[in-house]
């Protein structure tokens, strides 16, 4: 089993070649390894394309080459089945790459003193040895604290504006009079106008401000 130096990695490889990421274990960030050929793949995949060579010169010429296009096809069917199931030969190549790619990766990485985490140059403070989770940077510290001093003292201040010291009411309606908000009693607090619902001359039913029509019975108010 391969095990990365960071605390996760993801292999990309394939059976043409090899690849591997590396994360950063705080921000996860990662750093893609160069691609790597994979010799035995493009060995075996020139044999496949010889028998397959091979067997078209056999359709072309006829049976003077067909038992050695039989022959080197099977061949050619055989290891692509190994790849399937990926070679010894592929396998050690695929463990020496990993190792290559980590002395690759391994430079775009710092390990945390305090933590012992690995993590890339973006959370590492150069200055003190550790991330910047342990030790966080001091610019960038005093930044902060500036920005949250800031945020404070605009939180104070606008907790001490007075924005409106009217009294709210339950609901807002206007008076049929007026046209201005009443209030909730009986009559207009602004003109004093009753505020009482009207009644339909015809079905006696009430009807709402600004009726026209009868909601009852379509009498023309």
């Amino acid at each position: 089993m391969l095990k990365s130096f960071t605390r996760n990695h993801e292999d990309n490889s394939t059976e043409a070649g090899f690849q591997f990421t590396f994360y950063c274990d705080r921000c996860s960030n990662g750093h893609r390894s160069a691609f790597i050929e994979s010799k035995s793949h493009k060995k075996n995949a020139a044999i496949r394309g010889f028998g397959q060579g091979v067997m078209a010169l056999t359709n072309l010429f006829g049976d003077k080459l067909n038992d050695i296009g039989l022959s080197v096809g099977r061949g050619a069917d055989i290891i692509s089945e190994r790849f399937n199931g990926m070679t010894a030969e592929w396998q050690k190549e695929h463990e020496a790459a990993f190792e290559a790619a980590q002395r690759e990766a391994v430079a775009h990485f710092h390990r945390c003193e305090g933590c012992r985490r690995w993590v890339c140059d973006a959370d590492f403070n150069e200055v003190e040895g550790l991330c910047v989770e342990c030790s966080p940077r001091e610019n960038v510290a005093v930044t902060m604290a500036k920005a949250q001093a800031m945020q404070r003292n605009l939180d104070e201040a606008a907790n001490e504006q007075t924005v409106w010291s009217g009294k709210l009411e339950s609901k807002t309606t206007t008076c049929p009079s007026c046209c201005k908000p009443c209030g909730s009693g009986k009559f207009c607090s602004n003109c004093g106008a009753a505020l009482a619902a009207g009644k339909c001359p015809a079905c006696k039913a009430d009807l709402p401000d600004g009726s026209r029509f009868c909601p009852e019975c379509g009498h023309k108010i």
